[in-house]
């Protein structure tokens, strides 16, 4: 609750006690919360008080305004450690997010001079190319387009493509998955990755791509992907 007789101002007061109710769920993802008049009357505090209060949130990434429909509450961000390899699929699941897919295409193609390059063959060499809406809770999490060498990994199918790549890589063909490299970049959306991934024109992104090995550094998948920045965050731990 608000003290007015606390050294702590009443607008960082405020923005505690709204966290609070994110935190404890009382005010739920996607929920809107009350209007400016109502904090300020519920708490007898002016509304440019609560007005800084809610900027502030705003900024912080823990509410979002509509224009037109008010303030709500933000979706968590899903969080990924950078040291470990995990797929889409595997990270999900470990905090309780259920995971799936939409697929958009899936081709055999002639790997042009850079795919080659990347994955280690012959240019002109055939690859799969599968592209697909990456879903968390069935929300769009990302658009992913992946190149895999189809001699390296015989037999993918639509079917099992749109499962997790890398069970079907260590339980089917028994291969084991040694490292990746990861490359990060800022970018903003364009129409069509504003329309898959449900978003504005404009608002941030995080490009991504990964390089996946198997024992003797041999690259067995290259993926390109386009996550939404307000939906992501990469944790790494650094030590001296």
């Amino acid at each position: 609750m608000i003290n007015k007789n606390s050294p702590v101002p009443i607008y960082h007061q405020l923005e505690e006690y709204i966290k609070q109710q994110i935190e404890n769920g009382i005010l739920q993802e996607e929920a809107v919360i009350p209007s400016e008049r109502e904090y300020a009357q519920t708490f007898q505090i002016s509304r440019m008080t609560v007005r800084q209060a809610i900027n502030n949130l705003v900024i912080e990434g823990y509410l979002t305004r509509q224009k037109g429909r008010g303030t709500f509450v933000k979706k968590k961000k899903v969080e990924q450690e950078l040291q470990g390899m995990t797929s889409f699929t595997e990270n999900m699941l470990s905090r309780g997010i259920n995971p799936s897919s939409t697929l958009l295409s899936f081709q055999i193609i002639h790997a042009d001079k850079k795919t080659a390059f990347d994955l280690k063959i012959e240019e002109n060499e055939s690859v799969y190319k599968i592209k697909r809406i990456r879903l968390a809770d069935g929300s769009p999490m990302a658009i992913e387009t992946a190149y895999i060498p189809v001699e390296l990994v015989p037999g993918l199918t639509e079917e099992n493509s749109n499962l997790s790549l890398y069970q079907y890589i260590e339980e089917d063909l028994s291969l084991t998955i040694s490292e990746a490299t990861q490359e990060i970049e800022a970018s903003i959306a364009g129409s069509v990755d504003a329309e898959i991934l449900e978003i504005t024109i404009g608002d941030p992104l995080l490009l991504i791509k990964r390089i996946s090995y198997l024992l003797d550094e041999i690259p067995f998948e290259l993926v390109k992907s386009t996550f939404r920045a307000d939906r992501y965050r990469f944790i790494h731990t650094m030590k001296r």
